[in-house]
């Protein structure tokens, strides 16, 4: 269903935030976002002018992930900034991402390690959109939306799925019971899982879907790109004057 109509208004600032995952040729997988933010006018800047159509961030952040989703590489890029020369300093902090995991903590951990005046507020805020984006990427390529847990390989015989969502053990795919849309009483459960409609979960799989919380919408689409997911793992964001475009 589309927003409703708006009334009459005038564009003042866009900001567009877009992720995509690549699958390596050595088995390891790409997830990179990329933020930016222009304004359809001329802008005066610290640093002067930025003029109409030329963007005042362009910041790109790219992590190497393994398929249980350890990063095993980060880097950060700072292609147009409102100080340039300066803002793109604490690019090398990103590297600090290398090491943690995208189900275990990472938005809170990745704010602990680059909040603050170590990295860049808009860089780190890209850090909240990298672990569902993998999951989203995973879904049916690493993971088989029908098994049971994730990390069963989609079509490697791990998990009992006879291709058409339902199971042959005891546990019901993972996407199910982590949003309102896939909730166990709901219609959509009913008619594509019908198997799992009414199911009650054992305490381990509420235990196992308290983690980091980044896996709740993976299935349905539902992409969790606020700050907080619901777990406290949010990540900080800091309120900025026009003024200073930081």
């Amino acid at each position: 269903m589309p927003l409703s109509p708006p009334v009459s208004r005038q564009l003042r600032h866009r900001r567009a935030i877009r992720a995509e995952a690549y699958e390596r040729a050595d088995g390891l997988w790409d997830v990179e976002a990329c933020l930016t933010d222009e304004k359809p006018r001329d802008v005066v800047l610290a640093s002067g002018v930025r003029p109409n159509g030329q963007p005042i961030h362009e910041l790109w952040l790219r992590i190497t992930i393994d398929r249980k989703l350890n990063v095993v590489d980060a880097e950060a890029s700072s292609d147009w900034m409102p100080y340039p020369g300066l803002c793109q300093v604490s690019n090398p902090a990103y590297r600090a991402l290398i090491g943690l995991n995208l189900r275990q903590n990472f938005r809170r951990e990745a704010a602990r390690l680059l909040g603050g005046t170590v990295g860049c507020t808009h860089l780190t805020e890209l850090c909240a959109v990298l672990p569902t984006a993998a999951i989203q990427a995973f879904a049916g390529a690493v993971w088989s939306t029908g098994d049971s847990t994730p990390g069963a390989n989609a079509g490697s015989g791990d998990g009992s799925s006879n291709g058409t969502g339902e199971h042959s053990n005891d546990k019901p795919p993972f996407q199910l019971g982590r949003c309102h849309a896939l909730r166990f009483d709901g219609e959509a459960v009913q008619q594509f899982y019908p198997r799992w409609y009414g199911h009650a979960p054992r305490s381990t799989e509420r235990v196992a879907s308290s983690g980091d919380g980044t896996v709740r919408q993976a299935a349905e689409g539902g992409d969790t790109s606020g700050m907080n997911d619901g777990s406290g793992n949010e990540v900080q964001s800091n309120s900025q004057t026009e003024g200073n475009h930081a």
